[in-house]
């Protein structure tokens, strides 16, 4: 399928310049979303992520045209349409409630749009039959919407809004009122509809694995502002701020002092035989503070002491053991101060590497201690 609209290639398709928006509460200025800026490529799907009242939804709201901003300039494929009226910028919108006409069949749904914009009868069942079978809907088209599931509804609203070809498809947490097998088959679903559509998806979510599968970048926000922006795996990996650490996943943090450095690892040392590596960039130094983020799943758990030197390395006593299935989790009281938290898969055994109230040594490659704010 073909958009339909000449796209510049040079120019972003959605670009956010200095763009903010206050709201008067009781008296006083609450800055919703503060100073953005902020470039989406063409064909892009792009996910604004954080907990409620992050103002992601108001970022989404200011694009669509319906919040205008407090201040700042919002472009569309290089058009300055911070003024403009809703219905005329061309992007098209998708919630979780659907808002499916329940009298019209799914077809008629799909075709609503290009029937009121007075588009020729045969050029209206070529584009809506298409893109009913790109979101999978092929032999549904007579059924009401009372007569399908949640998830197929939920196609049924998508198709509705690309069948208008719009430059960009904004989405406010449309799988939000499905169960959760249905909303991952939906993920990825979305993700294929998007490739083989080519449009700009703008998707806004709460949860951080919607984000994480489906995005080609991140906009993690928090209080207005966007904390750090990147592809999935540099968000998880290599996390920006004590917040993105904590609320991507689960992270483990620790503080330390760096008590010595060699080459680009820095040693944090918690006593004897007991330190953590992280390689840090020529500016530390020995007596800096650090913080560092280590992920659950990169940590080994064991019995015995690692004999290895090139490792971070503390003790501790296990204090919860939780099986999941696919892996347990550990909970460790460490030498370090806080609890640590471990994720072993269970590949090979089913059997609990330790119990509660064992000693065991945690250790894990220096590449795995992100130092956060350096």
């Amino acid at each position: 399928m073909t958009t339909g609209v000449d796209q510049d290639p040079g120019h972003p398709a959605i670009e956010l310049a200095g763009v903010h928006k206050d709201y008067l509460s009781h008296g006083e200025t609450v800055q919703a979303v503060r100073r953005m800026d902020l470039s989406i490529a063409q064909g892009e799907f792009f996910s604004l992520l954080g907990p409620s009242g992050c103002g992601k939804t108001t970022t989404m709201r200011m694009i669509a045209g319906f919040e205008e901003p407090t201040g700042g300039t919002v472009f569309l494929d290089g058009r300055d349409v911070t003024r403009v009226s809703p219905n005329k910028r061309d992007v098209n919108m998708v919630f979780q409630s659907y808002a499916l006409f329940p009298h019209l069949t799914a077809y008629q749904n799909v075709a609503f749009g290009l029937e009121r914009k007075k588009v020729d009868k045969a050029e209206i069942r070529r584009r809506a039959g298409e893109i009913m079978e790109i979101v999978s809907l092929t032999g549904m088209e007579k059924r009401a919407p009372r007569e399908m599931s949640g998830g197929q509804q939920q196609r049924v609203a998508l198709a509705r809004a690309l069948v208008n070809r719009p430059r960009a498809l904004l989405l406010d947490e449309p799988l939000g009122a499905l169960d959760l097998k249905l909303r991952q088959q939906m993920q990825v679903e979305l993700k294929r509809i998007q490739r083989e559509v080519g449009i700009t998806f703008v998707y806004v979510t709460h949860d951080q694995g919607e984000a994480l599968t489906m995005s080609d970048r991140i906009a993690v926000m928090e209080a207005g502002r966007i904390d750090q922006l990147g592809t999935p795996r540099e968000i998880y990996e290599r996390p920006a701020t004590r917040f993105v650490a904590g609320f991507i996943g689960t992270s483990n943090l620790l503080d330390g002092t760096v008590e010595s450095v060699s080459g680009d690892v820095a040693v944090l040392s918690y006593g004897e035989g007991e330190r953590v590596l992280v390689p840090v960039s020529a500016a530390t130094g020995v007596g800096d503070a650090l913080e560092v983020s280590v992920r659950p799943e990169k940590i080994d758990l064991a019995q015995d002491a690692p004999t290895g030197a090139g490792l971070s390395v503390l003790s501790g006593v296990v204090t919860e053991v939780v099986y999941h299935g696919t892996s347990t989790n550990y909970t460790v009281k460490t030498s370090a101060g806080p609890d640590l938290v471990i994720f072993d898969q269970n590949a090979y055994s089913a059997e609990d590497l330790a119990g509660p109230g064992d000693r065991v040594y945690l250790s894990w490659s220096p590449q795995h201690s992100y130092p956060i704010g350096v």
